[in-house]
């Protein structure tokens, strides 16, 4: 369990990282990030709590968590 977690979690922060090295415009890096967040907060969701309420609940976290991280306007 714990090898497909990881390999799912290196996956997908690797498809995040790629796709940044070629992005001009913001919007799409905090979309990016709103994306990427929610994948990884929907795995470790489904690892810590578990079921489909957890990974909602770590999805919706970690996709504002994203978004909220990649916003130009943060200070």
């Amino acid at each position: 369990m714990k090898r497909k977690l990881l390999a799912a979690f290196a996956a997908v922060s690797m498809m995040g990282l790629a796709g940044c090295a070629g992005m001009d415009r913001m919007s799409d890096r905090q979309t990016l990030g709103t994306v990427g967040g929610a994948a990884a907060g929907g795995l470790v969701g489904d690892a810590v709590i578990g079921g489909p309420l957890g990974t909602l609940g770590g999805a919706a976290a970690g996709g504002y968590l994203g978004n909220r991280a990649t916003d130009p306007n943060r200070r």
